[in-house]
Parts: structure tokens; C-alpha cells; sequence
């Protein structure tokens, strides 16, 4: 997928309970490791049934955003937790996750576990995917997973070899 310009500000994708077919599984699993990573305590399994639209609506509520259970740009901006090198739990495992999903581990290197521990290699990953990203955007490389590095992962890009 071709990055816009400005991937950061362009529109999310939006979730909701029941069918997200157009969205990747890994989409949804990275909603429920975000929400885990607020306390939700979901079983992450790339499904939008009524826990999660529970936890969503509940995470709504604490935010003071509107509470409809659909995950938007508000929702999906709040959800983001900036992980670096040295952070661990289920945010970082989301990140973990969407690059595993598209086969992105620092240029072919050896698979990157889902282990929730932001490490070297997790930081390889990242620093490849944002160089790679910077060729079609000004795109922040430094290795931090921040709001910019979540846009880009959450509406899928892949950026070119």
C-alpha cells in the first residue's frame, strides 16, 4: 500500500462489534493489545465480539469520549501508548505482532517474537520500518513507536523493500 502524505492525519480505519472484513485480523488484535495495555484484560484473538465492545466503551467512558463501542480517530489516538527500546507489555506486543504479520523484521532477520519486550531486535524492526516509511513521508525515525509509527501500522502500510 502506497503511504499518503501525511499518513499520520489520514482517517483510521473504524472498528466496531460484529463483521470488520475489510480490516486485517491484525488490526483488531493490535485494538485488544491497546486496550490491554489500558487494563482491559482481553483475550486478544483478532475478534470484535461484545468483550471487546465492552472494553472499548468502557475505555470511551474513562476518556470522557463518546461512548458508542466503535473505535474512530479519537478512540484510536487515545488508545496509542509510545513504546521504545526498554518498554514491555501488550502495547509493545502489538507492534511486535503487526511486523511479524508482514514479515518485517529488520530486512529479513531472524523471526521476532510476540513477547511483549521491546529489545534489539524489536528496535531493528522499528528503525526499518520508519527508514523504509521515510522515503514516502517526513516520517520521525528514531526507533520510539509513537502516534506517527501507530498511524502507519494501524492503516497497514508496507512500506517498499
Amino acid at each position: 500500500m502506497a503511504a499518503p502524505a501525511g499518513i499520520a492525519d489520514a482517517p483510521l480505519p473504524v472498528l466496531r462489534q460484529g463483521s470488520n472484513s475489510s480490516t486485517r485480523k491484525v488490526t483488531v488484535r493490535s485494538l485488544q493489545y491497546l486496550l490491554n495495555a489500558h487494563g482491559a484484560g482481553l483475550a486478544v484473538d483478532g475478534i470484535f465480539g461484545w468483550r471487546t465492545a465492552g472494553a472499548v466503551k468502557t475505555f470511551q467512558r474513562s476518556r470522557h469520549l463518546t461512548v458508542d463501542g466503535i473505535v474512530g480517530q479519537r478512540t484510536w489516538h487515545a488508545l496509542f501508548v509510545t513504546v521504545r527500546q526498554g518498554s514491555t507489555g501488550p502495547a509493545v506486543r502489538a507492534v511486535q505482532d503487526q511486523f511479524d504479520d508482514r514479515y518485517l523484521r529488520a530486512g529479513g532477520a531472524a523471526s521476532l517474537a510476540i513477547d511483549g519486550i521491546f529489545g534489539p531486535r524489536t528496535l531493528r524492526a522499528v528503525l526499518y520500518y520508519q527508514n523504509r516509511a521515510a522515503d514516502y513521508n517526513p516520517f520521525q525515525v528514531d526507533g520510539i513507536v509513537g502516534p506517527q509509527t501507530w498511524a502507519a501500522l494501524i492503516h497497514g502500510y508496507l512500506p517498499r523493500d
